[in-house]
């Protein structure tokens, strides 16, 4: 089943965020290799695509997991958390409709 992750970044972990980035951008890809991930992404703090030092207020993974737990598990174990950058993470089933 599909899982969506959103974490909501602490205010001004930007430096935090970019030197846990690497290992975050791994985990990731692990996802993608073993054809589980959907989309992943960070929610800019403002309307750009590059917010330079306005950074980012979270982001957005939506994977597939073998069940909830396990989603959390993961979710608990992102370089995200252990740094820092995250002040909450949520997460939930996803129902994916379109692109069909």
């Amino acid at each position: 089943m599909l899982y969506a992750i959103r974490g909501e970044d602490h205010p001004d972990s930007l430096e935090k965020r970019l030197a846990s980035r690497p290992a975050h951008l791994e985990r990731l890809k692990a996802l993608q290799d073993a054809g589980r991930l959907v989309l992943a992404g960070p929610f800019p703090a403002i309307d750009s695509v590059d917010p330079g030092p306005a950074g980012f207020s979270g982001s957005l993974i939506v994977a597939e997991f073998e069940s909830l737990e396990a989603a959390r598990a993961w979710a608990d174990a992102d370089p995200y958390c252990a740094a820092g950058v995250y002040a909450k993470v949520d997460v939930r089933p996803f129902r994916k409709v379109f692109p069909a």
